[in-house]
C-alpha cells in the first residue's frame, strides 16, 4: 500500500521562485530609471525657471539698456536704491497697501464666511457670486470701472451727492487715491473666503455642543473654538495674500496712468519695477529691483512662519 501524501506541504513554484529572483535583480534598475526621468523633468523645470532668475540676478549687476551688451557695475544698482526718491515711494505706498489692504480683505472674507456658515439656503450660488471678484478683480476691465466708478461723474460721487457731499476725482486726488485701490483689494475677497468656509465646514459640530453645555456662549465658543480651530486656515491665506499684494500692478498702472499718478500716490513697487524696464530700459537697475522685491517677500513671508509657532494652532 502506498504511503498517503502529506497534503499539508506544496512544492515549492520553481517559477515563482525565478520570477521573484528576476524582479530583485530588475528593482535597482527599475529605480535607476525612475530617478533618471524624475532628473530630465527637474532639468527641464530649472530651464523654464532658473535660468531666466540666473540671468536676472547677472543683470541686477549690470547696466544694460537692451540695445548694448551688458556693462559689470558690481552693487552700483543696489548702492543707487538708497538715493532713489521714487523708489523709497514705490516702497512706501506697496508697504501700506499691502498692511492696510489685506488684513482688511481677510477680515472681510472671515467675516462673509461666517455668515455663509449658519446653513442659508442656496449655499452654492451665494459662493458662486462672491467668488466672481477674485476672478473678475486683477483684470484691466475691472480696473478701467473702478477707475470710472471713483471719478468725477462715477457711480461714488452721485452716492454721496444724496448727502450732499461736494463731488470730486478721488482716483486723482493724492490724498485719497490709494484708499480706492485698496477698496479694489478687499474687494477681491472671494478666494480666502471659500478657503474660510472650507475651514469652518471642518470643525466638529460636537465641539460646539460640549462647549454650549458647559455654558459657553457664541462669543468664547467662537473665540475657544472657531478661531483656533481656524489659524491654520487664517495663516494660509495671510501668506497668500500678501505675496499677491505685493506683485499687484494692473490696478496701479491703469488708475495711476502708468506712472504712478499724481505725485506718485499710485506708484506700486510693480509699477515702478515696469517704468524701469520698459519705459527707461534699464534693464540691470530693474532686475535689481526685482530681487530686493523677492528678498522684501521672502522676509515677511519668514517673519510669518516664525511668529506662527506662538498663534497657530494644527491638531496633533
Amino acid at each position: 500500500m502506498l504511503p498517503r501524501a502529506n497534503v499539508g506541504c506544496r512544492a515549492p513554484d520553481h517559477f515563482a521562485v525565478l520570477e521573484d529572483g528576476l524582479a530583485r535583480r530588475d528593482r535597482p534598475n527599475r529605480k535607476l530609471v525612475a530617478e533618471i526621468d524624475r532628473l530630465k523633468h527637474f532639468n527641464f523645470e530649472n530651464v523654464l525657471s532658473l535660468g531666466p532668475m540666473a540671468v536676472s540676478l547677472f543683470l541686477s549687476f549690470t547696466d544694460y539698456n537692451m540695445l548694448q551688451a551688458p556693462d559689470w557695475v558690481g552693487f552700483d544698482n543696489y548702492a543707487r536704491m538708497e538715493s532713489d526718491p521714487r523708489f523709497l515711494k514705490a516702497l512706501e505706498v506697496t508697504f501700506t497697501y499691502v498692511l492696510l489692504g489685506v488684513p482688511l480683505q481677510l477680515l472681510t472674507a472671515f467675516s462673509l464666511a461666517l455668515f455663509l456658515n449658519r446653513g442659508l439656503k442656496g449655499l452654492p450660488l451665494f459662493r458662486a457670486i462672491f467668488y466672481i471678484p477674485s476672478i473678475l478683480g486683477p483684470s484691466v476691465a475691472v480696473a478701467i470701472l473702478w477707475r470710472q466708478m471713483f471719478g468725477l461723474e462715477g457711480i461714488f460721487n452721485e452716492l454721496l451727492s444724496i448727502f450732499n457731499i461736494a463731488p470730486k476725482s478721488w482716483v486723482a486726488d493724492p490724498s485719497t487715491s490709494l484708499y480706492t485701490l485698496i477698496t479694489l483689494l478687499v474687494w477681491q475677497f472671494g478666494s480666502p473666503m471659500i478657503i474660510f468656509l472650507a475651514g469652518l465646514k471642518q470643525i466638529p459640530e460636537t465641539l460646539y455642543e460640549a462647549a454650549a453645555i458647559d455654558g459657553a456662549g457664541p462669543f468664547r465658543r467662537f473665540w475657544n473654538i472657531t478661531l483656533p480651530s481656524l489659524t491654520p486656515i487664517i495663516f494660509f491665506n495671510l501668506v497668500m495674500q500678501i505675496i499677491n499684494a505685493f506683485q499687484a500692478f494692473t490696478p496701479a498702472y491703469i488708475v495711476g496712468g502708468g506712472q504712478g499718478g499724481a505725485i506718485d500716490s499710485t506708484l506700486f513697487y510693480t509699477l515702478y519695477l515696469y517704468i524701469k524696464a520698459f519705459t527707461e530700459f534699464k534693464m540691470g537697475y530693474a532686475s535689481a529691483l526685482a530681487w530686493v522685491l523677492l528678498v522684501i517677500c521672502g522676509v515677511f513671508t519668514w517673519l510669518l512662519f516664525l511668529s506662527s509657532r506662538k498663534w497657530v494652532h494644527y491638531e496633533s
